[in-house]
């Protein structure tokens, strides 16, 4: 069974702001000959590797709401130049909006089980994706979404 990761997409003001850098990494990547994935590294390392393999992806967390969320197609582990052992999350270039839903800050990254997960905006019908952000935000923030 499928299980998400949640984390705060820290230096991102929009929705947009995510994916200009997730544009931007794939085409470098593109440039360099591989493929146009975009890599988050974060210190902890996920214990349940072969769950959040098995379709799960990153939820991004945009000033309070998650927006957003981009499959996860990999986990490597690295050592730094620094000794110290990371996780790079090797992430899809598709960023799939989602409903907005108020999330409280925390650092890191938490689990998120899939029945815990907003749903994927394009399934809540075409009115969705067409209203601007910023009302759709507000509109969350009323609980009305």
């Amino acid at each position: 069974m499928a299980l998400h990761m949640i984390k705060l997409c820290v230096g991102a003001d929009s929705l947009q702001d995510l994916r200009d850098w997730v544009s931007e990494r794939a085409l470098m990547a593109i440039s360099a000959g591989l493929e146009p994935h975009s890599v988050h590294t974060t210190r902890m390392v996920p214990k349940r590797r072969d769950e959040l393999l098995d379709g799960g992806s990153l939820y991004w967390v945009i000033k309070g709401q998650v927006m957003a969320r981009q499959p996860l197609l990999d986990l490597r582990c690295v050592t730094g130049s620094d000794g110290i052992q990371r996780c790079e999350l090797v992430l899809g270039p598709e960023v799939v909006e989602t409903a907005p839903q108020p999330k409280r800050p925390f650092q890191g990254w938490r689990y998120l089980k899939v029945d815990e997960a907003p749903r994927d905006l394009g399934s809540l019908g075409e009115g969705m994706t067409a209203m601007p952000e910023d009302l759709r935000r507000e509109l969350a923030d009323l609980g009305l979404l």
